[in-house]
């Protein structure tokens, strides 16, 4: 049904109007993929799936949680992205001790040398940037948390009852790690829903792990180019929400969200996968569906095309759904995970 179906809505790509500067954008995203990926490869040894997912979350306005064990490149990873769009960038080490004033700033007193006047100014903290690295964000306490939470979620600080602006385009990059439990704060549900992707960093193979020695070891630094500025990436997120989108991808999109909620498949036989659903304790809610259809715009233009297909949105369900979907007891107990059920979910909806 997949390929008839994409086959069916490309066509439609054609029909929307766009402006000689927005076709430029277009065209330049298409060619510069590969140039992407290769000036943050300069830095970045192998990883291909992650870059091209924490390209596609600044594309749609998103934001990501990385897991993954200490010293896998996730600081350089996004300070490479950061040079490479020519964006600045921040890092802030979350700890037990760390307020919310610490990331979003705070009022000063300073006096002015020619009157000698004292008066409140503002001082930016480190969420003033476009790329923020938040490392270990499970290491700090709730309020903290939800400072950062906010500013993700409004694009804006508040101190002292005023509201500060963050920069356009404002990227967040939360890191934390999978085996260190003592000490941790867990992001409850809620909270994680606010990450378009949770995207797994996985250990180098051998072929890798060997040229990462040979680089990092050695005394060369390369040099990165600037493929966008931070004004194009504006332009291209504003871009991303005009592809046009073939009903048939909404309805795919629908069924395979619908499928993760166990209530959902009770109430519809229609929309339960056996050996899927089952296993889920509670699934992902409509912000899961909004991700999916985002995604797969941006994937879309990613790869030169201006229209989106069901294979776009198979290709980014797991890092938007596995955060989203709780697994039974039953299902731990059986060795599964999130990522397996999401599987079996994208499968059972490609045969249907």
């Amino acid at each position: 049904m997949s390929t008839a179906a994409n086959a069916a809505a490309s066509p439609a790509a054609a029909t929307l109007p766009l402006k000689p500067e927005e076709s430029e954008l277009v065209a330049r995203l298409a060619q510069a993929r590969v140039k992407l990926l290769a000036e943050m490869q300069k830095v970045i040894v192998g990883q291909n799936e992650v870059l091209e997912q924490l390209i596609l979350a600044v594309l749609c306005r998103g934001h990501c949680l990385l897991e993954g064990v200490p010293g896998l490149a996730k600081t350089v990873m996004v300070q490479t992205l950061g040079g490479v769009l020519d964006l600045a960038v921040s890092r802030v080490q979350f700890t037990p001790d760390l307020m919310p004033s610490d990331i979003t700033g705070t009022d000063i007193i300073q006096e002015d040398p020619e009157t000698g006047r004292r008066q409140m100014e503002f001082l930016q903290g480190p969420l003033f940037a476009n790329l923020v690295l938040a490392d270990e964000i499970n290491r700090t306490p709730p309020k903290t948390q939800a400072a950062l939470l906010e500013a993700m979620s409004e694009r804006r600080v508040t101190c002292r009852g005023r509201s500060y602006e963050l920069p356009d385009p404002f990227f967040v990059l939360a890191t934390q790690n999978p085996i260190e439990q003592e000490g941790t704060y867990t992001l409850p549900e809620a909270q994680l829903d606010r990450f378009m992707f949770m995207v797994k960093v996985g250990y180098p193979t051998r072929a890798e792990e060997t040229e990462i020695l040979r680089r990092t070891t050695g005394g060369s630094k390369p040099t990165l180019n600037r493929l966008f500025k931070a004004e194009e990436i504006v332009q291209l997120q504003d871009l991303v929400r005009q592809v046009p989108v073939a009903d048939h991808v909404f309805d795919h999109v629908v069924r395979l969200v619908h499928s993760t909620r166990p209530s959902a498949a009770t109430a519809d036989k229609s929309l339960e996968v056996p050996d899927a659903t089952k296993w889920l304790q509670w699934g992902a809610g409509p912000r899961a569906g909004q991700q999916l259809i985002l995604g797969g715009k941006a994937r879309a233009l990613l790869h030169g095309r201006f229209h989106v297909t069901t294979d776009d949105v198979d290709e980014l369900a797991k890092p938007v759904l596995r955060h989203r979907v709780v697994c039974s007891f039953a299902a731990q107990a059986a060795g599964l995970d999130g990522d397996a059920i999401v599987d079996r979910l994208i499968a059972h909806w490609k045969k249907a």
